[in-house]
């Protein structure tokens, strides 16, 4: 299925494109094209009064907001480069977006994201990020159980690992919500939001 419409009140929410985490190689696509693609839709909700939400990864120099657990496959360690939890340029120093933090793999969990939505009439959202089968898909799992309507624009997303963004785009978003490709996502939007 491909994206049949955008509510009234459709947010843009775009998952983890920041300093450390756009320097990584992504597959199908390059974090650059990612970051490009999210900023074309960034900048055509703005330009509707749409809301933008840019949401970022960062955890506490001692790793204690972390999320703990035992887990078969650990962390590689949590020492961060100095700005790695920095939003690239390319999407930052807009006046009204909302920045969201998060300490796990979900933008919903922990965080006041629903409330901000909540507060702004917001039924959907339109996601975007890296990476796929991480962030991108824990948002879109809790925003479809918070009862938001989800798009994913899926040539604005990638992963560290192709097998695994495929498995999300093909298996497990057709279960929350509609796929479009950013073109598809912004006709849409000039058709509905004139």
């Amino acid at each position: 299925m491909s994206v049949t419409t955008l509510d009234p009140r459709t947010a843009l929410v775009v998952i983890d494109l920041q300093r450390g985490i756009v320097g990584m190689q992504t597959q199908p696509y390059a974090a650059a094209d990612v970051v490009a693609r999210s900023v074309e839709l960034a900048d055509a909700f703005r330009a509707r009064e749409l809301p933008v939400v840019l949401v970022r990864v960062s955890f506490a120099a001692d790793g204690a907001d972390a999320v703990p657990g035992r887990t078969e496959r650990q962390p590689r360690g949590l020492s961060f480069p100095e700005g790695w939890d920095v939003v690239v340029d390319e999407l930052s120093g807009h006046d009204g977006d909302i920045t969201v933090t998060k300490h796990n793999w979900s933008a919903l969990f922990g965080t006041d994201l629903d409330v901000q939505l909540r507060r702004r009439g917001i039924t959907q959202i339109v996601l975007t990020g890296i990476a796929t089968s991480i962030g991108v898909e824990s948002t879109a799992r809790d925003a479809y159980a918070a009862g938001y309507n989800v798009t994913l624009a899926t040539d604005a997303m990638a992963d560290s690992d192709a097998e695994a963004h495929t498995n999300s785009v093909e298996r497990v978003f057709p279960r929350l919500g509609e796929n479009g490709t950013t073109a598809e996502i912004l006709e849409l939007l000039a058709k509905t939001h004139a």
